[in-house]
């Protein structure tokens, strides 16, 4: 099973203190077109059960559907009834009633009570519009947004390097020699090949040397925090923004963490919150803003060292 035993018997029991029905089989669908998929007891276990738990695991999105004949389904299932088990034998020896079980009752109770606050009240305000609206600003930022592809040779000292340049003068072929000479265990077997990537994902040495430069430019040698750099610039694009749909998840999760940015800042605002015990010192916490999805594909996985 993915979480411990301890774990399936809290949620369990949350879910048992959230809600008394299904006891008796006569239930109505906590969701529309929602359906019986098992009888445990005397209980009912629905599909969104299933796919509730499945995207409490992480392994479906929110909104995502899970079809009910996928071995995935089965499988949460298993655990779902696994936990509705556990409860009940926990109930059955009274440790619900112990003041430990119904602190850490409230505490899951209260969780899923908001959760089901920014899905009523956040969700609903993430629109097609405001997605979109948000990605057609990304790809006029992105069209902006100049893309490198180059090549390292990487060399321990400089005179390593001088050499390497002395050999690119003399026609040697760049990819040939950044795997005969390149100490950069990451590139040197593609030829040195760093991949396309703009400026600013870039180490700051690698991006001050390749900012100005045209295509088939030869750049250095300069020193590095791993060694003496030698690079070639094979190309320069703008930017490619990815599809909408390719997008749309990043910016469904920015629009959400600012929807409940904006919320806790209502609630706060309103509520009286004490906090007992704190560092007298202690700077006031500082409110991070929010990360803007980037519309641009993410840089290559290797990089120079």
């Amino acid at each position: 099973m993915r979480r411990s035993a301890l774990s399936f018997l809290i949620v369990a029991c949350a879910v048992a203190a959230l809600s008394a029905c299904g006891r008796d089989g006569s239930s109505r669908p906590p969701e529309a077109g929602d359906r019986v998929v098992a009888r445990v007891q005397d209980g009912t276990v629905w599909a969104s059960d299933v796919r509730r738990e499945a995207v409490a695991q992480g392994l479906i999105a929110e909104g995502d559907k899970l079809a009910p004949a996928s071995d995935l389904f089965r499988r949460v299932l298993d655990e779902v009834i696994d936990q509705r088990l556990l409860a009940e034998e926990a109930e059955r020896r009274g440790l619900d009633n112990s003041e430990l079980a119904k602190r850490r009752l409230e505490a899951t109770r209260q969780r899923i009570l908001g959760d089901m606050l920014v899905e009523s009240v956040v969700n609903g305000t993430i629109s097609d519009q405001a997605v979109e609206t948000i990605y057609r600003e990304q790809v006029r930022l992105a069209e902006t947004v100049d893309e490198v592809r180059s090549r390292l040779i990487l060399s321990r000292t400089e005179d390593e390097a001088n050499a390497v340049v002395g050999l690119l003068a003399q026609g040697a072929a760049f990819e040939a020699l950044a795997q005969q000479r390149s100490i950069d265990e990451a590139t040197r077997f593609s030829g040195g090949d760093l991949g396309y990537a703009t400026l600013e994902v870039l180490p700051r040495a690698y991006a001050d040397a390749l900012r100005e430069q045209p295509k088939g430019a030869l750049v250095g040698p300069f020193q590095t925090e791993g060694g003496w750099a030698v690079l070639k610039v094979e190309d320069r694009r703008k930017s490619t923004p990815p599809t909408l749909e390719q997008a749309r998840p990043q910016i469904v999760r920015y629009l959400t963490y600012e929807g409940v940015r904006q919320l806790l800042e209502q609630l706060r605002g309103k509520a009286e919150v004490e906090v007992l015990n704190a560092p007298a010192t202690s700077p006031a916490p500082t409110k991070a803003a929010a990360p803007r999805p980037a519309a641009a594909p993410p840089a290559p996985a290797k990089t120079a060292s």
